[in-house]
């Protein structure tokens, strides 16, 4: 993979044998889209030059080489392939690669103390200027690169703790440069100090409530940050140990006094799932891995009454070939309809999984295509 010293090569001029000539090969080889728009590569013995996924079948290694660009391999004397068509590749196609290629940099890169991911050398590998690599960074992913930095950070701390690592080992190893810029950062990620993520939730305070709704019983519980679980049951009991399962050493109190956001919050949800409010734009204090949250943004950005696919899901974070991870990640989420994991369907439309049920699932997808203000 490349490090944070190397360039994205420009070249024109193929360099046999380079560890850059290596990745793209890799590349080629599992057929991912996310370098799409990086390279092409030509088969000299077909005359062909084709994208880095492209379905056609992988060509000996000696026969291939590789270009920027489709002018480049056309000006070498190949022509396009009619299967994956290189040159109708789009500028939003191009940048989804690139943004893509920038997160995994910052995902291998993050724990190491000599590594540089400030916007500036992000931006010096990606080949524009800081400012436009902000705004297509945050367009794609949802957050800035110094947000998705932070919360790579945060997901190797939440490892580290749970192999039982002491704080200090756990904040070292996952990149904080001192225990004060650990505190100050990850309790807002964590929704406690590590010390008590460390053990399992102790002196963290949830409140919660169960109420009718048109699903059946509906549990929601919260912080003072926001909503940290939604669940959606017949047994009352069965939804609590869910929550307790969680958080076995936290605090958790039903209908607790003075925590007046619980209350608006569950309004909302009812009247969402009435029908009446298609956008549930709720605060959320869930703990997740870097890779949870990009799957979780991308649910929400699908329009009220629309479905997606696994596979259209992970081609939209740019990981087509992580179709297995985005479908744990779905089947993970904490907060039911806050986060809509149910506008996720299977390939050929059926409804596949869903935690709480696949007549749970339907009747969801059914009120918001009904609702009077679908689409709005």
């Amino acid at each position: 993979m490349m490090s944070m010293t190397q360039a994205i090569n420009t070249s024109p001029v193929e360099t046999h044998g380079s560890p850059e000539e290596e990745r793209r090969w890799q590349a080629v080889l599992a057929k991912d889209a996310s370098f799409d728009g990086e390279f092409v590569y030509a088969v000299r013995s077909t005359g062909v030059y084709c994208r880095p996924w492209c379905p056609s079948r992988r060509p000996r290694r000696g026969q291939v080489v590789f270009f920027p660009a489709p002018p480049d391999a056309e000006r070498a004397g190949y022509r396009p392939c009619r299967r994956c068509h290189p040159r109708d590749a789009s500028p939003r196609r191009r940048q989804n690669g690139l943004i893509a290629r920038l997160c995994r940099i910052i995902e291998e890169n993050v724990a190491r103390p000599d590594a540089s991911l400030t916007l500036y050398a992000l931006s010096s590998q990606a080949g524009m200027s800081p400012h436009h690599l902000q705004r297509v960074f945050k367009r794609t992913m949802g957050i800035t690169p110094r947000q998705y930095a932070e919360a790579c950070r945060v997901d190797g701390l939440k490892r580290g703790l749970k192999r039982g690592d002491d704080v200090t080992t756990a904040l070292y190893d996952a990149g904080y440069g001192s225990s004060s810029r650990l505190y100050e950062r990850a309790d807002a990620r964590l929704g406690m100090t590590p010390a008590t993520y460390r053990r399992g939730g102790r002196g963290m305070r949830i409140g919660y409530t169960i109420v009718e709704s048109p699903l059946g019983r509906l549990l929601v519980a919260a912080t003072e940050r926001g909503v940290s679980a939604v669940c959606l049951g017949d047994s009352p009991a069965m939804l609590e140990r869910a929550l307790r399962a969680e958080y076995p050493n936290a605090e958790i109190e039903r209908e607790p006094r003075g925590q007046a956001g619980l209350s608006q919050w569950v309004e909302r949800i009812l009247s969402h799932l009435r029908g009446e409010l298609p956008s549930l734009d709720l605060p959320v204090d869930l703990q997740a891995t870097a890779f949870q949250w990009r799957v979780w943004q991308e649910l929400c950005r699908i329009p009220y009454g629309s479905t997606r696919s696994y596979s259209d899901v992970a081609r939209a974070i740019g990981r087509p070939r992580a179709v297995r991870a985005v479908a744990r990640a779905v089947a993970t989420n904490p907060v039911a309809v806050v986060i809509p994991c149910h506008r996720v369907l299977h390939r050929d439309g059926s409804l596949s999984g869903y935690r709480w049920g696949p007549k749970r699932k339907q009747k969801l997808l059914q009120i918001e295509r009904r609702a009077p203000n679908h689409g709005s």
